[in-house]
């Protein structure tokens, strides 16, 4: 039988340890800072150290400088955080992106580059933290960030939709083989204000079009990512796992919708 918790208990992460790549910045940091105000102890790891670290619930994250596209970074970064801590419950593969480039010209190199960051990345840190969780009584949980870029049309980022849409398949084949002990999920992010979302979506005025065209009238939030990293790596989705979480505010309307909506013959009325 489950063990009976309720109310704030059941989010509490007293206790766990968490490593959060990207986590210096943008979704990333909000994400550190509600595992922290949630108790866990937090580990961010970028390549370069920030000015300042996430802070939340009295606690201040702890970073490690590393490349998660290289496996022996992957490597000595979830070294760097047991050493720290003793343990890690829960990895979030939330360090990503990728430039706009045309496809039909963009470098091999380039494409190689987005691939590692936003596919062999996850990849490398997962084979690494799996080392340390499954042999943990607790087991723990993996909770990848992937994109609707995954789920639909990319254009002008091809390479990095495909890697996100490879991202949702590993998190499925990863969690048949490494259950019972460690869960993995993807989120599917969907369009997001960031710090530089302006130059992400052209204008300040082409946000506020995108947001208008969501049923929920808004973009998206580090919080609501990180709101859905929380539920995910709880008791409260204790037997999630393999799972897609598309976190998009209803999705993108269909542009064939506006089309006929500007096409369609005015009613005829009866005199």
């Amino acid at each position: 039988m489950a063990k009976d918790m309720t109310g704030p208990q059941i989010l509490s992460m007293a206790g766990k340890v968490a490593l959060v790549t990207g986590g210096t910045k943008g979704i990333g940091r909000v994400i550190a800072e509600y595992l922290l105000d949630a108790g866990a102890s937090v580990v961010v790891c970028a390549r370069n150290e920030p000015e300042t670290l996430p802070e939340a619930g009295g606690k201040r994250a702890t970073f490690v400088s590393g490349d998660v596209r290289k496996a022996d970074e992957c490597a000595r970064i979830v070294d760097a955080a047991v050493s720290q801590h003793g343990r890690l419950d829960i990895l979030v593969n939330n360090a990503g992106g990728s430039p706009h480039a045309d496809a039909a010209t963009v470098s091999p190199r380039f494409s190689e580059a987005v691939v590692a960051l936003n596919l062999l990345a996850p990849i490398h840190m997962s084979q690494a933290a799996h080392k340390v969780m499954a042999r943990q009584g607790e087991g723990g949980s993996i909770v990848n960030i992937a994109s609707v870029s995954a789920i639909r049309p990319s254009p002008g980022t091809a390479v990095y939709g495909a890697a996100k849409a490879g991202l949702l398949g590993l998190t499925r084949s990863l969690a048949q083989e490494w259950g019972p002990s460690v869960r993995v999920n993807v989120i599917v992010a969907g369009l997001m204000e960031t710090e530089d979302g302006a130059r992400t979506y052209g204008s300040a005025a082409a946000m506020r079009e995108i947001a208008a065209a969501t049923p929920m009238k808004r973009m998206g939030m580090g919080a609501d990512i990180a709101g859905a990293v929380l539920y995910l790596t709880s008791p409260l989705s204790g037997w999630v796992s393999g799972a897609t979480l598309e976190v998009h505010g209803g999705g993108e309307r269909p542009h064939f919708l506006d089309i006929i909506q500007r096409n369609m013959p005015a009613e005829e009325t009866d005199d």
